[in-house]
């Protein structure tokens, strides 16, 4: 893939990764993923912000934090055939990009780590 991961758009498709009950918690984000059983190897992501996290200035500025790491790391340390959706938590403004980006490749991490001890 060149750059930006595909989105996820429809409402059940972000109900259906929560459904999987895999996720990853982190103080900067919360990563939830679903292994997709399709031909297609892409890497899908989804984003949200809920009221706890602020008003729609930093809901919206925590969502594009975290798009721009899920557009650096998923293509290269995303499982394939894989989509993800990261929730922001209140920290997500405040908290450093570098401690972000650590946050988000432990959450890959031990979300693989899960998959592979199931099968």
């Amino acid at each position: 893939m060149s750059g930006a991961v595909a989105r996820l758009k429809r409402r059940r498709d972000y109900l259906r990764v929560a459904a999987a009950r895999r996720k990853a918690v982190l103080p900067g984000m919360v990563v939830q993923a679903l292994e997709r059983d399709s031909d297609d190897s892409d890497v899908r992501a989804g984003f949200t912000a809920s009221r706890k996290v602020g008003n729609a200035v930093r809901r919206n500025k925590a969502r594009r934090r975290l798009k721009a790491l899920a557009d650096e790391l998923l293509p290269s340390q995303g499982t394939p055939a894989t989509d993800y959706v990261l929730i922001a938590r209140h920290t997500t403004v405040e908290r450093d990009f570098a401690d972000l980006r650590d946050d988000l490749e432990k959450a890959l991490q031990r979300l693989s780590t899960k998959r592979e001890a199931r099968t």
